[in-house]
This record gives C-alpha cells, sequence and structure tokens, in this order.
C-alpha cells in the first residue's frame, strides 16, 4: 500500500467473514462513494468519474461475491450496509457525499437516515422509490424470474451483471430489495441532507406495462413531504443503461448536490 496521500490506492478491505476490492483515486476534492445495483460490480461507474474528473475523490468498492471481492455467507441488505462502514473505515473519510444506483440507491438513503450529519449529501441513480414487488404473488414472481435467468447469469458475469451466487440467492437478495424499498418512504422522509434523484423513463427488462411510470409516480408524495429532496433529472435511458447513457446527467446532479451543500437551493 502506497503511504502518498495523493496517489490512488486499491488494495482489499476486510469485514465479516469476506473481504472488498476498493479503490480510491485519493483527488482533493469532496471523498464521493458510489454503491452498486445489486449484482454489478464498480466497473459501471467509470463514465460518471470520469465525467467527474480528477477533482473529487472517487471511492469505488465492488460489493460481495462481485467483480474482485470475495464471497461471503451474508448478502443480506444489513451485511452490505457494514461494507459501506467498512469502506470509509479504511479510507478515512467520515463525511461522504453517496452516490447509489439501483439497489445502492437504498443503500445510500439507509445509511444517511441511520447517520444523521455525516452525509454530505445522496444522489439516487433509478433507485429508492417508495415501490417494489412484495408479497407471495411479488415473491413468487422473482424467483419466477432468476429461475428462467439461472442459465444466464454465468455467462453475464464476467461483464459485472451478476453475482458469484446462485440463481436462488440471487433471487433472495432481490426479494428483500424489493420488500426494502416498497417501505423507504419514510426513510426518505427522515433524510436531513441533500438527495437529488436521477431517474429513468425507458423501458426495463421484466418490467410490465405502466408499471415503471407506476414505480417513478409513487416518489411524489416523498417530494412534496422532504423540501431537502428534488428530481435532478429524468432521463430516455432505461433502468440497465442509465450509467452508460445518462452518466452526464448522473455527474450534474452529483454537481447539484454539492452546490446545495456550499450554499445553493436546497
Amino acid at each position: 500500500m502506497t503511504t502518498s496521500p495523493t496517489a490512488s490506492w486499491s488494495g482489499m478491505v476486510p469485514v465479516d467473514d469476506t473481504a472488498l476490492a476498493v479503490t480510491d483515486t485519493r483527488g482533493p476534492g469532496r471523498a464521493v462513494v458510489y454503491l452498486n445495483g445489486a449484482y454489478a460490480g464498480r466497473r459501471p461507474w467509470r463514465p460518471v468519474v470520469a465525467e467527474l474528473g480528477a477533482g473529487w475523490r472517487h471511492i469505488t468498492f465492488d460489493g460481495r461475491a462481485r467483480g474482485r471481492s470475495r464471497r461471503s455467507a451474508d448478502y443480506s441488505f444489513e451485511a452490505a450496509l457494514r461494507d459501506i462502514d467498512a469502506v470509509l473505515g479504511a479510507t478515512g473519510v467520515d463525511r461522504p457525499l453517496l452516490v447509489g444506483w439501483s439497489y445502492g440507491a437504498s443503500l445510500a438513503v439507509h445509511w444517511a437516515e441511520r447517520n444523521p450529519g455525516r452525509a454530505l449529501g445522496v444522489v439516487c441513480v433509478d433507485g429508492a422509490v417508495p415501490y417494489g414487488l412484495t408479497g407471495e404473488v411479488g415473491r413468487a414472481r422473482i424467483r419466477r424470474l432468476f429461475r428462467r435467468m439461472r442459465l444466464l447469469l454465468p455467462l453475464v458475469r464476467p461483464f459485472g451483471l451478476a453475482a458469484r451466487m446462485s440463481a436462488d440467492r440471487h433471487a433472495d437478495v432481490n426479494i428483500e430489495a424489493n420488500e426494502i424499498t416498497a417501505a423507504i418512504g419514510p426513510v426518505l422522509d427522515r433524510v436531513a441532507c441533500p438527495v437529488r434523484f436521477v431517474l429513468a423513463t425507458g423501458a426495463s427488462l421484466g418490467g410490465q406495462e405502466g408499471e415503471m411510470e407506476e414505480m417513478r409516480a409513487s416518489l411524489d408524495p416523498v417530494l412534496a413531504r422532504n423540501r431537502d429532496i428534488r428530481v435532478s433529472a429524468k432521463v430516455a435511458s432505461n433502468h440497465s443503461h442509465i450509467l452508460r447513457k445518462d452518466f452526464r446527467a448522473v455527474a450534474a446532479a452529483v454537481r447539484e448536490t454539492a452546490a446545495a451543500l456550499d450554499g445553493g437551493a436546497r
């Protein structure tokens, strides 16, 4: 490990029964911690990091059994929250700006709500809206989807689109994520830092007609209740492609959140 305060660092950070692959650019600006989609590694963030440039401190990491990180016996949402704490502790960052995509957006919101005064701000990229597939019908639908995808998952894993776990474990993660996101409204109400949403409007894999519009409309009551939460942009891409096709909008939301911290409009 290099000891230079300005040189980029990459290494493994131990947590629980595993270790996470982490990279810290150690740039001179605010620390931005990127939280991935449920099965993705950190690779999809590259266009956003490049767009923001070297003036920021970019911290990316692979979740458990994703990318270069090791496997674990625990892939729960609570474990993923502990992973954030481990990465912050290892990099010496106390007050991060959290940027999360999909599952990562829910993690960012929950971490910010549990750590008042520490989260500088949150950018939610097509995630953390109070909607989810729940109950027996929702769980059965998710399990059917992953059973159909079981032969595809190993093929897309090298591209960062699946984790090193079985189709059933993928389904377990998704079921828990849907339940947590469906109940996230009160959590968003309690977040006391600038929160900006970037929402995709394109149709997504596995989504039914009208479902995506209903999901995004569920955010409207939250916007009315909490003045710190705003929609920064609605973009034409879909959920899967938003970081690749609309990275400029995501970077603009990060800048907008930072501007709110610097005394701009909240």
